[in-house]
């Protein structure tokens, strides 16, 4: 019989001895059982499983991403899978919602036979932090010793390799970096958008200063305002000052990188900008999603110890606040929003560019 055709029972197929032989409760070797522990044993393996997932998926989008020419077919790809990372991520935010069922004190009967495990010593999470693109010199350090001490040399030697190959950050700044309508035939994007936002700033000034139903104290803060306002959107296209930021650490995305992701935004109704608007934005949800779980678990943490020390050494809940707020990786693709203006302002693009953009198999060319 042909061995792809032979048969296989439901429990070989998935090692099910092998997972429900794998919760081995602590307590119960020192006879003091607590009961929740089952729960926390579960509830923490069912995250590994979906971290191995989640990076089965994130690599294989990364491998479309780095041949260089990414086919547009695989755009489509990307977008399914990113999809369904998505959509893991909020099981693993559900997930504190079981695991707040065991009340505080139920916690403290086991808590102290686990020093001093953490989830800080979860390997594939801190694959996924890297493969995303969270380097070591932007970490938030909880101890005075490198963020990948606590596994062996081989995960070590894993993880640096990782950090000096392409991320998925650096894999889609190089793809950003390559499209090729930013300056088309007498069309520049820069250029033409500069004036459009000249227009929709005057214009805003000038409803501001005709309206007849807040103070002239109130009109010339708004004006001020707008003041910020425009020298932001001048800095933007400055790119020696972009350059500088990059250098600070305030931006990551390259300058070119940055103006193509706002004109994917801004054109996102062309049909052949479609899919790329929708692949940014599959990576901006995967990012407010990581961020979430970050927020939600530092959340559920207070709520179980309060200010107590974590059982890996670190401050607890201020440290893992700190991270939902800096180990942000696709921060500059949020902010793409800052630089977005009205469709009544857009510049609007030479017929040979829409039709460039657009899908025109079906039309007569004779």
């Amino acid at each position: 019989m042909d061995k792809e055709l032979s048969s296989i029972h439901y429990d070989e197929y998935l090692q099910l001895k092998k997972i429900l032989d794998a919760q081995h409760l602590r307590s119960v070797g020192f006879n003091k059982p607590a009961h929740d522990e089952m729960l926390f044993i579960i509830v923490h393996q069912v995250y590994e499983l979906w971290f191995k997932e989640i990076l089965h998926d994130l690599g294989s989008v990364m491998e479309l991403f780095s041949e260089g020419t990414v086919i547009e077919s695989h755009i489509g790809v990307a977008i399914s899978r990113l999809d369904r990372i998505s959509k893991i991520q909020k099981i693993l935010v559900d997930q504190i919602d079981i695991i707040e069922t065991m009340t505080p004190l139920d916690f403290l009967d086991f808590r102290n036979y686990l020093l001093p495990a953490s989830g800080f010593q979860s390997f594939q999470f801190r694959q996924l932090e890297v493969s995303l693109g969270l380097k070591r010199e932007r970490r938030i350090s909880y101890t005075q010793c490198s963020y990948s001490g606590v596994f062996s040399d081989k995960e070590q030697k894993i993880l640096d390799e990782l950090e000096k190959g392409d991320s998925m950050f650096d894999l889609v700044e190089k793809w950003l970096e390559r499209t090729p309508f930013l300056q088309f035939e007498a069309f520049d994007f820069v250029e033409e958008y500069k004036k459009s936002v000249g227009l929709m700033l005057n214009r805003e000034e000038q409803a501001i200063e005709s309206a007849d139903y807040i103070s002239t104290q109130e009109k010339q803060l708004r004006i001020n305002m707008m003041g910020e306002t425009k020298t932001y959107f001048n800095s933007i296209f400055d790119e020696a000052i972009h350059d500088q930021k990059m250098k600070e650490g305030t931006l990551k995305l390259s300058y070119k990188a940055t103006i193509s992701a706002l004109l994917i935004n801004l054109y996102r109704d062309e049909p052949l900008l479609r899919q790329p608007f929708m692949f940014l934005q599959k990576l901006v949800d995967m990012d407010e999603l990581l961020t979430t779980w970050r927020n939600r678990h530092a959340q559920m943490v207070l709520r179980t110890l309060g200010q107590k020390i974590g059982t890996g050494g670190s401050s607890g809940y201020d440290y893992l606040k700190t991270t939902a707020d800096k180990h942000r990786v696709f921060y500059d693709l949020h902010n793409i929003s800052t630089l977005l203006i009205p469709r009544s302002f857009l510049p609007e693009l030479p017929k040979e560019l829409k039709e460039k953009l657009d899908f025109n198999f079906s039309k007569d060319k004779s």
